[in-house]
């Protein structure tokens, strides 16, 4: 069950009330609370992997939807109990802090730079360090999440690694602020570049029933890995986080139930996510 961002703190803010009541004393073995990414909600995959989850577990999975960094946020706030994130440095950092533990790689798609079909910058087919320095040189249209997300991270990332300087006041270049579909959205309105991951662009299709403004033109290239990991969150900083609950649904995840589901899961025919939990 998605909880809408706004509502997030009243929600959990009432799981304590009504968790400390004797009635439902076994509400922490019955409820999980996750914060993850947009890519995993916009894509559809959530209320799959919470049904499956709940009916081999019990536990109700909830979650909050926001970009990786605000995701970290949550966990070092002692406000959820598990994490689902791509952002693998952050995410280190993370666990390194004393904020999170047993982190465990469990699937993976990739990222894929998106524009209009007639490319102004001539990107296509190109590796993403060429694109990127073509799209500065060419002062084409970019509109970045600007988020702190796990794909505006690996955004900044990609600008680094082609050695050329993060874009920040050049007027092509524009931060949405926003989730992927909100940012595809826009930079389609532009006719402006982005980068995406793959399964929330193929959900972008989907919406855009066959009619996108936005094609895929670099894709396949080392860099563009986005590999999406589980975290629990450390019990000895959050003595209130369902720890137990937690490494549930982590090992359920990366167990073969879970990854069959990961693997199973498709959106027209097209398969978003790959499993790659190590084999126990």
């Amino acid at each position: 069950m998605r909880i809408p961002t706004n509502r997030f703190l009243i929600v959990g803010l009432l799981a304590a009330i009504l968790c400390a009541a004797p009635a439902v004393a076994r509400c922490e073995a019955t409820t999980l609370m996750m914060a993850t990414t947009t890519s995993t909600d916009d894509t559809g995959l959530l209320p799959v992997l919470a049904e499956a989850f709940k009916k081999d577990t019990g536990i109700e999975l909830k979650w909050v939807a926001v970009g990786t960094g605000k995701a970290l946020e949550h966990g070092k706030n002692c406000d959820v109990d598990v994490l689902l994130v791509h952002a693998p440095g952050a995410e280190k950092k993370f666990v390194e802090e004393g904020n999170g533990v047993n982190r465990t790689e469990v699937m993976y798609n990739d990222f894929v730079l998106v524009g209009p079909a007639a490319d102004p910058a001539k990107i296509k087919g190109k590796k993403v360090a060429e694109a990127l320095a073509a799209i500065a040189a060419a002062k084409a249209p970019f509109v970045s999440r600007g988020d702190d997300s796990g794909t505006h991270k690996m955004e900044q990332s990609l600008w680094k690694g082609a050695n050329l300087p993060l874009p920040d006041k050049e007027s092509w270049y524009a931060s949405a602020g926003q989730g992927m579909l909100q940012t595809m959205a826009m930079a389609g309105e532009r006719g402006a570049y982005t980068l995406a991951d793959r399964g929330t662009f193929i959900a972008y299709e989907d919406q855009a029933k066959g009619k996108p403004a936005l094609v895929v033109l670099v894709e396949g290239d080392k860099p563009l890995l986005n590999q999406y990991s589980v975290i629990s969150v450390n019990p000895e900083k959050c003595k209130s986080v369902k720890f137990e609950a937690a490494e549930t649904f982590r090992k359920w995840l990366a167990s073969e139930k879970g990854q069959k589901v990961v693997g199973d899961f498709t959106l027209k025919g097209k398969k978003l996510f790959t499993p790659n939990a190590a084999k126990p």
